[in-house]
């Protein structure tokens, strides 16, 4: 692997992530295009149904490509889709070399694009880079188990306390903390919480950051097994989208909820089998509707369930420097027998938000 080979393609990984907030369902990518070792043309994928990352590239480069090399985070697809197949269009450019991030997980591609460019004559270089493969790990998960990456958000004091026992919550962490979690939610295609979260808190769950402001709002998705979001709700009267989930034997006796609804077209409900309590069928289903990525932002109830069903990818722990003591509520309940039976994690990354520390964890299963 050439030094110089692997700069540029972290350069692409970074480049990618201007389109975070925006190109979903599709993957992050992005693209630099030398010439003589000087860049010419730098791109990403903006939106789903436009332009691909090479596109954008070769047309800041001005359109002459011939002779040179393109660095790509993600393999070049290989189908039409909403858009030209990107090998194809690298091939018609006249680029004398690709260098690739990682291959596109997706089957449709794995690895045809690569073929299709060395078909042609096209020298290609695939790194395999961790960075590559990160920036897509909420679309891979996506297509390769048509599940999407789970990422669980909990604010606590030191000794694992949510609130009071009275309920009393706001606030435990500070103002950094609770602003940084927006760039989590701008980030997701959904956020799950409970009907008892939404009974207690009447959340909004958006996003509100004006940094963010050009981003989708996520799907904002209720478990609700027995139909008690009240109809007074924020998240059934700001007209962004709602999903309630409810069991096949819910009783909807939804009385003037519908008509009092502001906007009822955002507002839905979905029925599955044995009710919200089957995480495994509801991220199925959030699969099919194209989320790559979703924030689970609960109690301890929905945030427990998730852990014992190891059905987790990620946590975002965001923890204050102040301990509230046994009359608490905890973060996460469930119950084990035995210390083996612990859920165990590992910390991938720290951070001071202001007077705060946020703990990433993964579990070690993974």
């Amino acid at each position: 692997m050439k030094a110089s080979d692997r700069l540029y393609i972290q350069a692409t990984v970074q480049l990618a992530e201007g389109g975070r907030f925006t190109c979903a369902p599709n993957p992050t990518v992005g693209c630099i295009i030398t010439r003589n070792g000087q860049v010419i043309g730098r791109g990403y994928h903006q939106y789903a149904g436009q332009g691909h990352a090479e596109v954008n590239a070769i047309a800041d480069a001005g359109g002459d490509v011939q002779g040179a090399t393109v660095y790509v985070s993600l393999e070049p697809c290989s189908f039409f889709g909403q858009t030209p197949a990107c090998a194809q269009t690298l091939i018609d450019a006249g680029v004398a070399r690709v260098v690739i991030g990682i291959l596109d997980p997706n089957p449709r591609v794995a690895g045809s694009g690569v073929a299709m460019l060395e078909a042609a004559n096209i020298k290609v270089t695939l790194l395999d880079l961790a960075e590559a493969r990160a920036c897509i790990a909420g679309f891979a998960k996506r297509i390769t188990s048509n599940r999407p990456l789970v990422r669980l958000k909990t604010a606590s004091s030191i000794d694992g306390a949510i609130a009071l026992a009275n309920g009393e919550s706001q606030w435990i962490t500070g103002p950094s903390a609770r602003a940084d979690v927006q760039y989590w939610r701008a980030r997701s295609d959904a956020v799950i919480t409970g009907v008892g979260t939404v009974i207690a808190d009447d959340p909004q769950l958006n996003v509100r950051d004006a940094n963010y402001a050009h981003c989708h709002q996520p799907l904002r998705v209720v478990l609700d097994s027995t139909a008690r979001t009240p109809s007074s709700s924020k998240l059934l009267r700001d007209g962004q989208p709602t999903l309630l989930i409810h069991s096949n034997t819910t009783d909807i006796s939804v009385k003037e909820t519908e008509v009092s609804i502001e906007d009822p077209h955002s507002v839905s409900r979905l029925y599955l089998k044995d009710g919200p309590s089957d995480l495994a069928a509801l991220l199925d289903e959030l699969g099919n509707r194209g989320c790559n990525e979703v924030l689970v932002e609960a109690g301890p109830g929905v945030v427990g369930s998730f852990l014992q069903a190891n059905l987790w990818d990620e946590w975002i722990c965001y923890l204050a420097p102040k301990a509230l003591g046994r009359n608490a509520r905890q973060l996460a309940d469930f119950n084990i027998e035995k210390l083996a039976d612990s859920i165990d994690a590992k910390v991938v990354d720290q951070a001071r938000i202001g007077d705060d520390v946020r703990l990433t964890l993964r579990p070690t299963s993974k």
